[in-house]
C-alpha cells in the first residue's frame, strides 16, 4: 500500500485510537477519523475528522469512500455494550473496497469481531491485556491525599502501553503479512499494584501510601460507582485470578513493530501530570 491511500480509524478519540491516528500519520498516510462529535475531537492537524456512529451504520458510506484500511472497535461508548451492527459494517466495508480491517478486541466474543473474521477481507485481531491507562483510576485519590486504595495488591499484570497497541494496529493496517493474525499484546514486565504505585511515586516525586482493600471492600467501591453485580463479579475474578495470558510477558509488540514494548515507568513519567495536584 502506498502513502496516498486513506485509512479510517473508528474510536479515534479513545486512549488507543489517538495513537493509531498518530502512528498512521507519522507513516505519511492519509487518516480519516470517525467520531460522534467532530467539534470535540481534538485530533492533530491534517486528520480528516468525520461524524459517524457505529451503532447506526447507515450513514457510514461516505466515511468509507476511498478507504483501504479500517480500524474497528467492538463496543459502544459509555456502557461498553457489544456492537450488534458488525455484519452491516462489514458489508459496507466490502462494498467500499476496503482491503484490510483491524479489530481491537474488547474482552469477549462480539458480533462485530465474528463478522470481520468471516468477512473474506484481510483481517487482524489485536487483543491487549490490561491497559497501563487503567492506573488513571487512582489519579483523584493520589492528587487529593497521596493514597491508592486497591485490592489484590500482589497480583501480577503484564499491562501494555496504549501507544504500543496503536503501533501494532497501524502496522497491521499499513503493512503486508498480518492478515489472519490474532495478536495478544503485553508490556515488557509483569507488575504488581505495589510496583505500579512505586513507579508513579518515582515519576511524580511524591510519597504515595498504598491501602490494601479486602475483596468485600473492593466490591462495595465498584457498587458505589454504579457497576452492576455481573460486572463486579467479573472484575473481582479478573484481578483475583488473573489468567496466565494477563500476567505472562510475550514479545508480540516487538515482533510486529520492530520496537520493544514500552515499560510502565515510561508511562508513569509521561502521565505524571495526571497524579500531581
Amino acid at each position: 500500500m502506498d502513502n496516498t491511500q486513506t485509512y479510517l480509524v473508528t474510536g479515534a478519540t479513545g486512549s488507543v485510537g489517538r495513537h493509531v491516528v498518530r502512528e498512521l500519520q507519522e507513516r505519511g498516510h492519509a487518516v480519516r477519523a470517525l467520531t460522534r462529535d467532530p467539534s470535540t475531537a481534538g485530533l492533530p492537524a491534517g486528520v480528516e475528522v468525520v461524524r459517524g456512529d457505529l451503532t447506526d451504520p447507515k450513514g457510514l458510506g461516505p466515511a468509507l469512500d476511498g478507504v483501504v484500511g479500517l480500524n474497528l472497535i467492538t463496543f459502544t461508548g459509555g456502557g461498553y455494550e457489544p456492537l450488534e451492527t458488525g455484519p452491516d459494517i462489514v458489508e459496507l466495508a466490502r462494498k467500499a473496497g476496503v482491503k484490510r480491517v483491524c479489530v481491537l478486541h474488547g474482552g469477549g466474543p462480539t458480533p462485530l469481531e465474528d463478522a470481520v473474521r468471516g468477512s473474506g477481507l484481510g483481517w487482524t485481531v489485536v487483543r491487549p491485556v490490561e491497559f497501563m491507562a487503567n492506573a488513571l483510576e487512582w489519579a483523584d485519590s493520589i492528587r487529593a491525599e497521596g493514597t491508592v486504595r486497591a485490592a489484590f495488591v500482589d497480583g501480577l499484570s503484564a499491562m501494555v502501553h496504549e501507544a504500543d497497541i496503536g503501533a501494532v494496529i497501524a502496522t497491521a493496517l499499513a503493512e503486508d503479512g498480518h492478515s489472519g493474525q490474532d495478536y495478544l499484546l503485553t508490556g515488557p514486565q509483569a507488575l504488581t499494584v505495589r510496583d505500579k504505585v512505586a513507579a508513579i511515586a518515582a515519576a511524580t516525586g511524591r510519597e504515595i501510601r498504598l491501602v490494601e482493600l479486602s475483596e468485600e471492600e473492593a466490591a462495595a467501591r465498584y457498587r458505589a460507582d454504579g457497576l452492576d453485580e455481573g460486572t463486579i463479579a467479573w472484575m473481582i475474578d479478573i484481578f483475583k485470578n488473573t489468567p496466565p495470558e494477563g500476567r505472562t510477558v510475550i514479545d508480540t509488540v516487538e515482533r510486529v513493530t520492530g520496537r520493544p514494548a514500552r515499560p510502565f515507568t515510561r508511562w508513569a513519567t509521561e502521565n505524571a501530570h495526571a497524579f500531581t495536584p
